[in-house]
């Protein structure tokens, strides 16, 4: 009798122990629950800042900043700077071609497309998200981690349901969305008003409580290193793919949230060194005839647009390819000059990006290839301005 007493009061704690837990998993559903919003388009990252759009942050002490920490850092501060253009609510539309300078919300961003952000929950594991069939221009999404990884860069059109690796905790994604230039900025607005929200699970984001005055500091450090450089990316896939913590951190200061190459698909990414824009240059390297365009961006120290909006960027959709199908750019070399961006005297650095980089020229563009004809870096040299 005393143990079958004993056996009854042991299940009725399980049962209590057992309720218990099950109110918590419940209270916790429905916490995050409430904290979901129905995804909405917002059609102006400007006007949405501006009326006070603001970012929401963890609770807790202030997280300090350490090599293993600084993309997971790095990339917190992207998530912050759209967090309060709207990305926490939906897709929120950048109308403009990318700001000018350091007030650009992510660094090294291009005026080859128009930029649409959404972040949004792994749920299960898996985000969704569509690419329109009736898109107008170049469309592609590009899905970004909390830890700064492309996962995925997609250009297919339709709806698409993708895993993403959450091994090292990631619960959020940074969607990117781009809309090409090709046929100009009203045609891209257009584009942006085709894409939509389906599958976006929005809402509940907050962004981790890093000292962000400390992670700008590293990120200053980390692009001082390669000014006298040519710099590669690799952008490893996931956190397991990095093999070189330092060369990651590096690649996060330089051009955070770029894309893992992927031929015939996805972009290929390289940096020149720093030139003395008082003088004269020119590249002429092999058409990349990439899959939908190669383009050539001249940013300033920092890795941002230069402030002046008469420094122009250039891309095959406009260039003039020269009779033996090489591609000559001129930098600062007159109004004459082929292909010609004038960055009026300040000292520069340029980005290639091949949108569907081909085979070769993967191959061609990376730190351990050799000097050939296919490497635009490889093939710059001073020259008298016309």
């Amino acid at each position: 009798m005393k143990n079958s007493k004993l056996v009854w009061i042991a299940l009725l704690i399980v049962g209590i122990v057992s309720s218990c837990k099950e109110a918590q998993k419940t209270e916790t559903n429905e916490t995050t629950t409430a904290a979901i919003i129905e995804s909405k388009i917002i059609d102006s990252a400007i006007a949405y800042q501006k009326a006070g759009g603001k970012a929401e942050f963890m609770d807790g002490e202030v997280l300090q900043i350490t090599d293993e920490n600084y993309a997971h850092a790095e990339t917190a501060k992207n998530y912050r700077n759209w967090m309060a253009k709207g990305a926490n609510e939906g897709l929120v539309h950048l109308r403009i071609m990318a700001p000018r300078g350091a007030k650009a919300p992510t660094v090294q961003m291009n005026h080859d497309c128009l930029y649409s952000v959404a972040i949004t929950k792994v749920v299960n594991g898996k985000i969704s998200f569509e690419i329109p069939e009736d898109v107008l221009v170049y469309t592609s999404v590009q899905v970004v981690d909390q830890y700064g990884h492309g996962q995925h860069y997609i250009v297919t059109k339709g709806k698409h349901t993708l895993n993403l690796d959450t091994a090292d905790g990631t619960t959020h994604a940074f969607l990117i969305f781009r809309s090409g230039l090709e046929k100009g900025i009203e045609v891209a607005k257009e584009n942006q008003n085709k894409l939509t929200t389906w599958g976006l699970v929005s809402g509940d984001f907050k962004v981790p409580n890093y000292d962000f005055a400390a992670v700008d500091a590293k990120t200053d450090a980390l692009r001082s290193e390669v000014v006298g450089k040519a710099f590669y990316y690799t952008f490893p896939r996931n956190e397991k793919d990095v093999t070189d913590r330092h060369q990651w951190n590096l690649e996060c200061a330089l051009g955070w949230g770029g894309a893992s190459p992927i031929v015939n698909e996805s972009n290929l990414y390289s940096n020149s060194k720093m030139y003395d824009g008082k003088k004269s240059y020119s590249t002429t390297f092999m058409n990349p005839e990439s899959v939908y365009f190669t383009s050539i961006t001249v940013y300033d120290a920092q890795r941002y647009l230069f402030e002046d909006e008469d420094v122009k960027n250039i891309n095959s959709n406009t260039w003039e390819v020269n009779s033996d199908n090489t591609v000559t750019i001129s930098f600062n070399c007159g109004e004459g000059a082929k292909n010609n961006i004038d960055t009026k005297g300040q000292d520069f650095t340029f980005t290639l990006r091949y949108y569907g980089v081909t085979d070769q020229v993967l191959r061609a563009n990376n730190k351990d290839a050799v000097p050939n004809r296919l490497n635009p870096v490889f093939m710059m040299k001073e020259v008298t301005r016309q």
